[in-house]
């Protein structure tokens, strides 16, 4: 029977490995010609798969390592390199009682091995001819190029890995991870799958901040799919059931979006060697979302409120934005970061009377009135003047 999915997997694997091999299931392997016990033959070709250096004549070497085979359980295995006497051969041994993949029935099979990082590898097992097919057919391999490390010269999209880095997250959780948690994963996933580093961060953080906004919805939204659809799926008894889990559903997603932003901003202000402090108690307790740079900084009354900023973050601040004036006495100008794409021009007057600078997207910024455009900041902006008042002090 074809497994399409496990044919998916292991090729997502190859194309997260360091290293990665296939060959076909011989005879010798399962143990069936009677020369030894069950383990594959590994050709001195692959031994960078298997040990930092290549075995020596002369001398046997081995190394314990953890397989999971078919992203379903785990092996204590081991590399073995015979060199003493006369063999000069690598296998890979020891899988416990029952291992079901090195059996008379197993002769043919295809065996994949991927390292992960460290000790880790995953195994995969192909048996049905449709699903060889496939895998070699994805790395352009013929059946005579295998029993050879895995030439992984191909192009994975960016929405590719993305697609297989979030089935590895799900697979991971039985339910949703922590806010925090969750936008980890998202900026990860996107940075790893769209091969992102600091200085490209720093350089444009507008557009990588709302990239991460929108594959953290994606993978929120993956998460609903994995948690939610068995349950719509099965029907409500009463029209007041249906209502209270739908609105359980819509406050995890308003719960959940507040928070987020202020994380993934952390990051950015991390990442741009910013000094500053979350949740910094002010006056009445008031709590401001980012103080740079920092709480002892603020209660310092030596220390110069011109050098002092306040941010204050807030996915929408039509209404909200008022909530922020008072959060930081020492700071007359208070800054405030928002998703929100356009407000009046009379709530804009508003806000830069009451000494509020309003700090959004770059690609946000046509969404205001032209006249209060330039009075506007783009995070980028935000950032460099941060970076020169804290360079100065």
């Amino acid at each position: 029977m074809k497994d399409g999915n496990l044919v998916k997997l292991a090729v997502e694997a190859v194309g997260r490995a360091d290293k990665a091999f296939c060959k076909f299931t011989a005879a010798n392997d399962a143990g069936s010609t009677g020369a030894h016990q069950a383990g594959y033959y590994m050709p001195k070709s692959a031994w960078s798969l298997m040990f930092d250096q290549p075995g020596v004549r002369g001398e046997n070497k081995d190394r314990t390592v953890k397989i999971k085979w078919q992203k379903d359980f785990e092996t204590e295995s081991r590399f073995i390199y015979y060199g003493k006497g006369t063999r000069n051969e690598y296998r890979l041994t020891r899988f416990g009682r029952n291992f079901p993949y090195l059996t008379e029935d197993n002769v043919g099979d295809l065996f994949i091995l991927c390292h992960i990082e460290g000790d880790f590898y995953e195994g995969y097992i192909l048996s049905a001819d449709e699903d060889i097919e496939e895998f070699l057919d994805t790395f352009g391999l013929s059946p005579t190029e295998t029993n050879a490390l895995i030439n992984r010269n191909i192009e994975y999209s960016p929405k590719d890995i993305l697609a297989g880095l979030f089935r590895n997250i799900l697979e991971r959780h039985d339910w949703f991870p922590e806010t925090s948690v969750m936008a980890k994963y998202a900026r990860d996933s996107y940075m790893q799958a769209h091969k992102i580093n600091k200085n490209t961060i720093c350089s444009e953080p507008d557009k990588q901040l709302l990239a991460w906004i929108d594959t953290e919805y994606e993978l929120f939204r993956a998460f609903e799919a994995k948690l939610y659809d068995p349950v719509l799926k099965t029907g409500f008894s009463d029209i007041e059931s249906l209502i209270s889990y739908s609105n359980q559903i819509l406050n995890r997603r308003k719960s959940r979006a507040g928070k987020s932003l202020e994380h993934h901003l952390e990051t950015i202000f991390k990442f741009c060697d910013l000094k500053f402090e979350t949740q910094v108690i002010t006056e009445e307790h008031k709590k401001p979302d980012f103080i740079f740079p920092d709480g002892a900084s603020y209660h310092n009354f030596e220390f110069p409120a011109d050098d002092l900023i306040c941010l204050g973050a807030k996915t929408t601040c039509k209404d909200r934005w008022r909530q922020i004036l008072n959060e930081a006495d020492r700071i007359p100008v208070k800054h405030l970061f928002t998703l929100q794409q356009g407000v009046s021009k009379n709530q804009l007057a508003e806000m830069y009377r009451e000494k509020v600078c309003l700090v959004v997207p770059k690609p946000y910024i046509r969404y205001f009135d032209e006249s209060f455009q330039d009075k506007i900041m783009p995070l980028n902006v935000f950032t460099g003047f941060v970076k020169a008042k804290q360079n100065r002090l």
